[in-house]
């Protein structure tokens, strides 16, 4: 008999398993401040007085919504709004925002009323949090044969509670609830919820055999604890473990972040109550104390916080040549140039492109084949320059890349097999060289099928993870796609010569499960590219923390004029 069963609270079962980060936890928002320079003046007596709008644009209707307005500043052609727009960010959308000025001449909300219009910018989020320091200047546009002045935005993510807490506890002279030996007891914590209800948010480890336990010290994110609100209820209740699961509760307690954050002191002795032997026990007074023995808070660095600091993101495309792509030339093929819409490589490379390129300044990128017969020798190559140049491979922006692909399906001759490794450990070789924080590479392979080289990509993509680099495979046609999920260490982490990945950087998706019904290819992309880009940031801070590198120390600039050239053929 483990335990005396009068004690046993009625939902012991809230102690199984959980996930510390329920609710409703917002997005990662992001303050947009706008000031504007030298504006056109349409007032005759004195100086417009100017009013920003922004519009976002919905991803399936392409509608311009308006989102917002500032405050009007009267007597300017330089206001600094004071008003500011809160968006939620995602990097792996594109959002895209367009910003009108009008001069102000009466106090109707209606804007066909106020028919000086002073210009617009159109950008997207990703612009100005990718730019240094999240500040972009942008030429006000839209008045033919006008120079309306510069429109400048400032991006700051908002500190919405992003600290971790770390701290540990000990307990003193707990209830002893075996008959055979002392208590193994643990503790559960519990947020407060508006309606007075509570969220279980972390679970101590057991510590066996004792009735004065103390326990490892642990961390969790303070919106976890409490939400961001500091005077907010925690309940702890402390159980002592049964193997069969049905744990015996000691006593609660219950204290606020902001008690805790007192650290080691008096305040922070707390008498473990239970109330059915209060009532029952005239001279019950606890179940035992529990005492905080440190307590401590740091920031989680979030991946804009990287991105403000100046760390560039390098994109990287390689696509597939192989044989079983068909002959580009007919319309079966994977490769196939249809005058009237994109082919799949188009739309995947188009996708991911568009939103990573806001992130690397100079806008060039490498774009390398794999599998195919290259003139004039008919030699095989699995990494060879779209753009023919061997040391100098990069394209001008996604499009540059489009059209390098379209020449290259002209020249080389599709063959094969399907190697992955050379082109990994190609880009390996450029993230070895930069690993202080100041780039981070994305390698984007598009490809039609089953990998020919799966020991050698293994042991690529094995050690790629402890370099600062994140692997996307999109599959392309209707093949199986077996091999790939294992590459996509989600479930299992990949492993090779008995050596595990450090972390998880491939994400592989079948280009297929996004196509939309109705042929709405945008629409497609847009799927497409926020599955595969979802994981970027948080692989990109994975890299950070396992360097121990902060967002302070990395250099401000650092847009490499143009990286020593990727490739070797």
């Amino acid at each position: 008999m483990e335990g005396d069963v009068t004690d046993k609270q009625e939902d012991s079962a809230s102690v199984c398993e959980f996930d510390p980060i329920t609710g409703n936890i917002p997005a990662t928002k992001v303050e947009i401040s706008v000031s504007c320079r030298d504006l056109l003046d349409r007032d005759t007596f004195s100086k417009s007085d100017p009013m920003c709008v922004l519009y976002t644009q919905g991803v399936e209707s392409k509608q311009w919504r308006e989102f917002g307005r500032t405050e009007v500043i009267d007597n300017t052609l330089n206001p600094d709004f004071v008003r500011k727009y809160i968006l939620d960010y995602f990097f792996e959308e594109k959002q895209n925002l367009r910003f009108d000025i009008y001069d102000i001449d009466s106090k109707s909300p209606d804007l066909s009323k106020h028919q000086d219009f002073l210009g617009q910018a159109f950008c997207t989020l990703g612009e100005i949090v990718g730019s240094p320091a999240s500040r972009l200047e942008k030429p006000l546009g839209g008045i033919p044969g006008k120079t309306c002045g510069t429109i400048i935005l400032t991006a700051e993510e908002l500190g919405n509670c992003r600290e971790f807490a770390t701290m540990q506890f000990c307990a003193n002279k707990l209830d002893k609830k075996d008959f055979f030996g002392r208590s193994d007891p643990f503790m559960v914590f519990y947020r407060s919820n508006e309606d007075g209800t509570f969220t279980i948010c972390h679970k101590t480890e057991v510590v066996k055999n004792t009735l004065n336990p103390v326990w490892q010290p642990f961390s969790i994110p303070v919106r976890a604890l409490c939400n961001g609100d500091y005077d907010r209820s925690i309940k702890i209740e402390v159980y002592d473990w049964d193997r069969d699961g049905s744990h015996d509760f000691i006593g609660e307690f219950t204290t606020s972040f902001r008690e805790l954050s007192r650290g080691q002191s008096q305040f922070n002795v707390y008498e473990v109550v239970n109330a059915k032997k209060k009532i029952k026990k005239r001279r019950y007074i606890n179940s035992g104390t529990v005492t905080l023995l440190a307590f401590s808070v740091e920031s989680e660095h979030t991946f804009l916080d990287y991105i403000k600091a100046g760390t560039q993101i390098h994109f990287t495309v390689a696509i597939d040549f192989t044989a079983s792509n068909g002959n580009p030339s007919q319309s079966t093929s994977l490769h196939y140039m249809n005058p009237y819409q994109m082919n799949a490589y188009a739309m995947a490379l188009k996708a991911v492109g568009e939103i990573i390129q806001d992130y690397d300044s100079d806008k060039m990128f490498p774009a390398l084949g794999f599998g195919a017969k290259l003139p004039p020798d008919g030699r095989v190559s699995h990494e060879f320059p779209l753009n023919g140049i061997v040391d100098n491979p990069y394209c001008n922006g996604i499009e540059g890349i489009l059209e390098a692909y379209h020449q290259s399906l002209k020249t080389v001759q599709l063959y094969g097999p399907t190697n992955f490794a050379p082109i990994i450990n190609h880009v390996a070789r450029y993230a070895t060289a930069v690993q202080d924080g100041s780039q981070y590479f994305v390698l984007l392979i598009i490809t039609d099928g089953v990998i020919s080289d799966m020991a050698q990509t293994k042991e690529a993509i094995v050690n790629g993870a402890k370099l600062p680099l994140s692997i996307i495979i999109v599959g392309v046609g209707q093949a199986e796609f077996d091999a790939m999920v294992e590459l996509d260490g989600d479930d299992i982490r990949i492993s090779s010569r008995g050596k595990l990945a450090e972390r998880d950087i491939v994400q592989f998706v079948p280009f297929r499960d996004y196509m939309d019904r109705t042929g709405n290819h945008v629409l497609s992309m847009a799927r497409l590219a926020k599955d595969v880009l979802a994981e970027i940031p948080d692989q990109l801070i994975s890299y950070m923390k396992s360097k121990g590198i902060k967002p302070h120390h990395t250099p401000t600039d650092c847009s490499p004029s143009t990286p020593a050239s990727p490739v070797a053929v």
